[in-house]
């Protein structure tokens, strides 16, 4: 006969109920803790985006702070400058990526998004003007090129080149390349200018569009950034003027100011970088991330990315 008591649960029940009550903290402390293993591991990751310039060196610091910090994860995508300082001032990426100055316009839409965009200098380019091997010309001055991007000068003969129509090539208006190279070389570095460039030139959406381009076509000219340059383009030296010297784009001539088309290249973040982006901006400066910058091709800035060189702003 059965004598358990009404309403009383059976030994082995209470026993699990018991049990239950007992871990139910412990269950919901390891929850909690795994919930904040998960957002520290996301608030470890750093997307970065924007110039195509920039694009190679920004995936081999990437690759390489992998096993500085195995942690962090860094996503690196490219699309031009514009597209980059897009992303943050609409507080999508960490980092943008940007081969030319944030304009004014920009960062008064950031500010309007309570973003205060922060520049921070990585790189030095040296941005080569570059045509066929098989092309005669060697050298040109700006007023040269602004002429021939602009289509007052058509024909090769008119700068000591063989009778044949000039084929212009040039990056797409969102690239800081294509920004730059209209300001400094297509208007002369003059605020008054509104040249733009001749309605017949080829806009291609990436460095490969351009140096594939060039490196088929005989009449072609476009520009690069140095660590863009192959052996199956000729650079051109370039002069300011008639009076000046003619000089070709390399690592010494664009860290000592020599070559009229030197830049900076940036990083920018929205506001002062804190945790693991400050972290990994300064490395990028430092002694590891700047001999990257080397290895592919560009200039290295004096550590902490000071603007010591001769680089053109």
């Amino acid at each position: 006969m059965d004598k358990t008591p009404p309403n009383r649960l059976p030994h082995r029940v209470s026993f699990v109920l018991m049990a239950i009550v007992l871990l139910l903290p412990g269950l919901l402390t390891a929850c909690g803790s795994q919930e904040a293993s998960v957002q520290a591991k996301s608030s470890r990751a750093i997307q970065n985006k924007g110039s195509d310039t920039l694009v190679n060196v920004a995936l081999a610091w990437a690759e390489a702070y992998r096993t500085v910090d195995p942690g962090v994860s860094i996503a690196v995508t490219g699309g031009g400058s514009g597209t980059g300082i897009a992303a943050l001032i609409n507080g999508t990426v960490d980092i943008a990526n940007a081969s030319r100055q944030i304009k004014s316009d920009e960062i008064e839409a950031a500010q309007k998004n309570g973003i205060d965009p922060v520049e921070h200098v990585v790189a030095i380019d040296a941005l080569a003007v570059i045509v066929n091997p098989d092309n005669p010309v060697n050298q040109l001055t700006i007023d040269q090129l602004s002429d021939i991007f602009t289509g007052r000068i058509t024909n090769w003969k008119e700068v000591g080149g063989r009778d044949a129509t000039i084929v212009l090539v040039s990056r797409e208006s969102n690239s800081g390349t294509h920004v730059y190279f209209l300001e400094k070389v297509v208007r002369k570095d003059d605020a008054e200018n509104k040249d733009i460039f001749a309605p017949q030139t080829l806009m291609m959406p990436s460095s490969v569009g351009i140096t594939s381009e060039v490196s088929r076509n005989p009449n072609a000219i476009g520009y690069d950034g140095l660590g863009y340059v192959t052996e199956n383009e000729k650079t051109i030296a370039i002069a300011e003027n008639p009076d000046s010297p003619y000089v070709l784009p390399s690592v010494e001539t664009a860290a000592d100011g020599g070559y009229p088309l030197s830049r900076y290249l940036y990083m920018y973040t929205a506001g002062e970088p804190t945790g693991v982006i400050a972290e990994y901006l300064d490395w990028i400066r430092g002694p590891q991330g700047q001999q990257i910058v080397a290895q592919a091709g560009f200039v290295p800035v004096a550590q902490g990315g000071n603007d010591e060189s001769g680089a053109d702003r």
